[in-house]
């Protein structure tokens, strides 16, 4: 998929990887980046067209959608973290999670795929689609496991339609989520050049550093060895 010369809707595009995603368009030659936001004030970025967004907000999609014309890239980097166990005493914030980093992007998705028919999908998930850590994560983990199975899912329906999708698995970014986490980070920008060359090279996923591959890795050993070694398990 070619980003020169394309039109790119980003999610989410205030800040964190999405202000980076948006920056990092404009500088590969991306002719209109849709900056989107549930409040486009705040979004800072000089060159992009900033858009209201609220992906939770089925109103707020149709109205993106009609105020959008051609689109040959949807990014869909919106999400939040609750720090929601599964237990706890009330599934409010999780459905919260699951209204967001699921229904969100599927919604999404499903509103402005008829348009990227030959274009590409780009959808941010997580390590924690795959493993969890501590109980403040598991309503997290278990929207970002249900937009990974999403991912796939939407590739497969999409193929008549040559639309690429790709998923940008990562654990450990320099963000605002990330921000109480006392653990080296990758900036941003160094995660979202690793998303764009593996978007502009047609790769189905893209693992942007070693925790994630070596969580990715354990899917095909015993879960009772993995978890054993948590964290040890993500560093080795």
């Amino acid at each position: 998929m070619q980003i020169n010369g394309s039109t790119v809707l980003v999610t989410g595009a205030n800040r964190g990887l999405g202000k980076a995603f948006a920056e990092a368009l404009l500088a590969r030659g991306a002719r209109t980046v849709y900056a989107s936001a549930r409040r486009p004030d705040l979004i800072d970025v000089p060159g992009v067209v900033p858009l209201r967004l609220d992906i939770t907000d089925a109103a707020s999609i149709d109205a993106a959608a009609a105020e959008i014309g051609d689109l040959d890239i949807l990014i869909n980097n919106a999400g939040i973290s609750t720090e929601a166990p599964l237990l706890g005493a009330s599934t409010e914030n999780i459905r919260r999670e699951f209204d967001t980093n699921f229904w969100g992007t599927l919604n999404v998705t499903r509103a402005f795929a008829p348009r990227l028919a030959g274009g590409a999908i780009l959808n941010v998930i997580s390590a924690l689609s795959w493993y969890t850590f501590a109980p403040s994560s598991n309503g997290y983990a278990a929207s970002k496991a249900a937009e990974w199975s999403l991912t796939n899912g939407v590739r497969l329906e999409l193929a008549d339609q040559k639309t690429q999708v790709t998923a940008l698995a990562l654990a450990i970014a320099d963000t605002d989520m990330m921000a109480g986490v006392d653990i080296p980070k990758l900036p941003p920008h160094a995660v979202v050049a690793q998303a764009l060359d593996g978007l502009e090279a047609g790769a189905f996923e893209v693992v942007a550093d070693a925790p994630t591959a070596n969580v990715k890795a354990s899917l095909s050993r015993d879960p009772a060895l993995f978890y054993a070694d948590i964290p040890g398990a993500l560093f080795s």
